[in-house]
């Protein structure tokens, strides 16, 4: 169960810090409404991955299991991409420019559209999240279960500081956020690994 904390909460930190439509969502309507009223978008991903989640998992639970262990390989290396290209942006890195003042979404399900219409959820509940929730759930539920929580939990959690943050700093000094992104990178070489080596051992084991 512990390692499905860890690369639940791990995951989550790794594609928060990435920027992406619901982060230029939460500056864009703090600076238009205040951190208060934007504070509830922070669960946004609590609405809109649901049917993701469960369009992902019903297609894997039909795969076969070979094809399940080299799906969940694939995640790893896909992991190992995006940490290849977080380093990248890292060594190229310039503060994101924040002058878009179009009309922005209001409401926490609005909020929640933004993230839907967003392919990254997509991508991490079939190459990450969906293999390795249905790996866990195969040695137990509860490892299942805390692998979920951890993803949503951190998110939701990296969100509001986020909003938070914004609201009080509009933006972390730019050496902080640079650190955040490399950090980012190392938490997913470490995903990716562990992903990669746990799907390759499923598959041959089998």
């Amino acid at each position: 169960m512990f390692a499905s904390i860890l690369l639940g909460a791990g995951f989550a930190f790794a594609a928060a810090i990435q920027p992406g439509p619901l982060q230029a969502f939460f500056l864009s309507s703090v600076v238009q409404r205040g951190w208060r009223r934007t504070l509830p978008a922070a669960f946004a991903p609590l609405i809109s991955d649901g049917p993701i989640a469960l369009l992902a998992l019903f297609v894997l639970a039909r795969l076969p299991e070979v094809l399940g262990a080299l799906l969940q390989a694939a995640g790893g290396a896909f992991l190992l991409y995006l940490a290849w290209s977080t380093f990248r942006n890292w060594q190229r890195w310039s503060e994101p420019e924040e002058e878009d003042h179009r009309p922005t979404p209001r409401t926490l399900l609005q909020a929640a559209v933004v993230n839907l219409l967003n392919p990254n959820p997509y991508l991490g509940w079939s190459l990450v999240l969906g293999p390795a929730f249905l790996a866990a759930w195969e040695d137990s539920h509860a490892g299942g279960v805390a692998l979920v929580a951890a993803f949503y939990s951190t998110m939701i959690t990296y969100n509001a500081g986020v909003i938070l943050l914004f609201g009080t700093a509009h933006h972390l000094k730019p050496g902080a956020r640079r650190g955040l992104v490399l950090a980012s990178a190392v938490v997913l070489v470490g995903l990716g690994v562990y992903m990669l080596s746990a799907g390759l051992a499923r598959a041959i084991g089998r």
